[in-house]
């Protein structure tokens, strides 16, 4: 397998982990709102505790970016996805900050 081809799983991967990862942020946040109590909740929180393990794990970063970089991506901020950079950008303070709003909501509706 070239490293052309390795990118570019790498790349289909960190996307697909991206796209699920921000689709169970959001429903947290419904979740704080709606006073949802479930098996999707669970399933959410579970991924963003292991997300967040990973990430600060590897020093708060994430390793699929250090695996992009090994195989030639260039340098940016969507180098490692096939999401455009305004897609993720702003990542960390966009979802990081529904996450935290979602948690608090959940907390307090309890």
């Amino acid at each position: 397998m070239t490293d052309r081809t390795k990118l570019a799983l790498v790349r289909a991967v960190h996307t697909a982990i991206y796209l699920v990862m921000a689709a169970a942020t959001l429903f947290i946040l419904y979740a704080g709102i709606a006073r949802y109590r479930g098996a999707l909740l669970t399933a959410s929180l579970v991924l963003t505790g292991l997300e967040a393990a990973v990430f600060l794990g590897n020093g708060q970063k994430c390793p699929l970016t250090a695996l992009a970089k090994k195989y030639g991506a260039v340098k940016g901020y969507a180098f490692d996805t096939f999401l455009p950079e305004k897609c993720t950008k702003y990542t960390f303070r966009f979802f990081g900050t529904i996450l935290v709003v979602g948690l608090a909501l959940l907390v307090l509706n309890t």
